[in-house]
């Protein structure tokens, strides 16, 4: 398959380790479908993200189960649409779906095209769980992308944006703030994930960390942008409530277990607002 066509290297390898953490007999993430999605390209490149970091199925089930809470609890309280950043091989519009709740997933266009194909191969995903929309966040607003997919500025939604900023340069991760920030309801949540600088950069003392790194790439995917405080950031594009969690904290509050040589302390989750929330998700809302 041609790269024109395809999802991006990383997806399927999310896809896949997605799969395997959801197989676990104490498995705190379910995608029924992420195996199938992964295909066999999946697990090779899962596989070897395991060889360089042995948490990695844990540290995405944690990441998949941390999001999916608060979607899950922004849907129960408020929320009348979902929007899938950088959506990949996610499946959150079907597993995550709600009456009277709209999920968009923005993309860009060869991933989109890739995801919709594949997902006409599954049998029983309903293709109309979410509304598909192409976007290249290098160069283009996706809010304004949304509108004209007909999403609605007027109402309250919850952002998504899962494994995409590191990929992105500093100058695409303000712009896509900014647009949030400027255009979305203000009682809409955004909720994303971040990598230090050291990591980003392999200056973190570890062997694993550096070859992780290497791998993505030589996957054609390199890491661009990492923070160790994206509150000045959030600030200077207009937002005013901003909450940063550890993954070695939500991984506490899933699993109820801490290990410092899994390095989870260089990645935390960031959920931010244009002001304070009418609904804030309690701490209990990503327990098990």
């Amino acid at each position: 398959m041609t790269q024109e066509k395809r999802a991006s290297l990383t997806a399927v390898m999310v896809a896949a380790l997605r799969a395997e953490a959801s197989a676990w007999p104490d498995a705190i993430c379910h995608d029924p479908w992420a195996a199938q999605l992964a295909g066999e390209e999946g697990l090779r490149y899962a596989e070897r993200s395991k060889r360089s970091f042995p948490p990695m199925a844990l540290w995405l089930a944690v990441r998949t189960a941390y999001i999916d809470a608060h979607v899950r609890h922004f849907i129960e309280h408020a929320g009348t649409q979902v929007v899938l950043l950088g959506a990949g091989l996610d499946t959150r519009a079907q597993r995550l779906a709600h009456p009277n709740v709209s999920f968009y997933e923005v993309d860009t266009p060869q991933s989109s095209q890739h995801k919709q194909t594949q997902l006409q191969r599954l049998d029983g995903y309903p293709l109309d769980a979410a509304t598909y929309v192409t976007c290249n966040f290098e160069h283009q607003d996706p809010i304004e992308r949304l509108q004209r997919a007909g999403f609605s500025t007027e109402l309250p939604a919850f952002f998504v944006w899962e494994g995409v900023t590191y990929y992105l340069t500093e100058e695409a991760v303000r712009a896509t703030v900014r647009s949030f920030a400027e255009q979305a309801h203000p009682q809409s949540l955004l909720l994303f994930d971040i990598f230090s600088k050291r990591f980003v950069r392999a200056d973190t003392g570890q062997q694993g960390d550096r070859e992780s790194v290497q791998m993505v790439e030589d996957m054609g995917e390199p890491f661009r942008w990492g923070t160790n405080d994206p509150l000045p950031l959030l600030f200077e594009e207009g937002l005013r409530y901003v909450d940063i969690t550890r993954f070695d904290e939500a991984c506490l509050a899933l699993t109820g277990s801490y290990e410092r040589e899994r390095m989870f302390r260089f990645q935390s989750f960031v959920l931010c607002a244009k002001q304070v929330p009418s609904i804030l998700p309690p701490l209990h809302s990503v327990q098990k």
